[in-house]
């Protein structure tokens, strides 16, 4: 019998961390990290704080992100390029559920 341990963490959404969090629970390192907030990937809450505190959100974007280069060796580039298109179809999608929810409506 095989067991597996997964880890959970609980996305409030009022909740924050810090870098050094982000880099802990999705196994990038700090550079990888940086990277993706250099190409705004994931944004701090306030740019000018010192120490930049992120929100929760950011963390299974920097889980997704470890996956993806992981599972398809990419590179930098082309993970910020695949993360960035993610974010656009989640948006594309956001938006037309909610053109279709103002057209059953009316």
């Amino acid at each position: 019998m095989n067991l597996q341990e997964t880890e959970v963490v609980w996305l409030d959404g009022d909740d924050v961390c810090r870098i050094e969090y982000l880099a802990e629970i999705s196994g990038l390192s700090l550079e990888d990290i940086e990277d993706l907030i250099e190409n705004e990937v994931i944004n701090p809450l306030d740019p000018m704080q010192s120490p930049r505190m992120f929100p929760l959100q950011g963390v299974a974007t920097a889980q997704m992100a470890r996956r993806l280069r992981d599972d398809f060796l990419l590179d930098r580039h082309g993970l910020t390029l695949a993360l960035k298109l993610l974010q656009r179809v989640a948006q594309l999608e956001s938006e037309l559920q909610a053109l279709r929810a103002r057209a059953g409506r009316v």
